[in-house]
């Protein structure tokens, strides 16, 4: 009985700590990180004494919530940043990089959006600091326009999360065909080469005929 009772506690502080996650998760893309951690308790079927002995700040809910995400992002700034021809590098990152803030839109709250106190939750710094260096390295070769600066990046995530589509295939299809309009614009020589498929958004269905 002894061994039994411990057992069953911990059981029950991993599956509090899995609703906790899950429901976070689900709040912050639907309504962003302003959402109260009394609602996320509450959406968790938790009392809030139970959310803060697990997450006893928002900060870390965040990074722990979106670790998964953090960890994507940081292997594809990698990808990018070890490829030797650095524009090829850059395309990919801004390619994956908006697909990935596609899929999660609270990845994409977090990492445009700043905490009282926060660290680095959402990899921010580490991304813009890895698409510096090779955003000067694409200049170098001449590949990337001369007057690009990174203000553009957080711009270009901005953009992509206004993405709305019916589904997560069509906002992910939509939000590949933004990143080849991007990259297109960032190039110092546009050689415009063919873009991904055309996604349908329904705010670009052309209005029936008048009644």
């Amino acid at each position: 009985m002894t061994d039994h009772v411990p057992h069953k506690l911990r059981t029950d502080a991993r599956d509090n700590r899995d609703r906790i996650l899950d429901a976070a998760r689900e709040l912050f893309s639907a309504d962003g990180l302003d959402v109260p951690m009394r609602e996320i308790a509450r959406r968790a079927g938790v009392g809030p004494a139970t959310l803060y002995r697990r997450f006893p700040t928002k900060q870390g809910l965040v990074a722990e919530a979106f670790a998964e995400q953090l960890h994507a992002c940081r292997a594809i700034v990698d990808e990018g940043f070890a490829d030797p021809d650095p524009w090829r590098g850059l395309c990919r990152v801004i390619e994956k990089i908006c697909e990935l803030h596609a899929r999660d839109r609270g990845f994409t709250q977090a990492f445009l959006s700043t905490l009282p106190g926060a660290p680095d939750v959402a990899g921010r710094e580490y991304t813009v600091r890895a698409v510096a260096g090779l955003a000067d390295r694409a200049k170098e070769a001449g590949r990337l326009r001369s007057d690009f600066v990174l203000d553009d990046l957080i711009l270009v995530l901005m953009a992509n999360k206004g993405i709305h589509a019916a589904s997560s295939t069509t906002q992910v299809m939509a939000s590949r065909r933004f990143a080849g309009l991007v990259i297109q614009a960032f190039e110092a020589c546009p050689r415009h080469a063919p873009l991904p498929p055309a996604a349908r958004l329904a705010s670009a269905e052309p209005p029936g005929p008048p009644r």
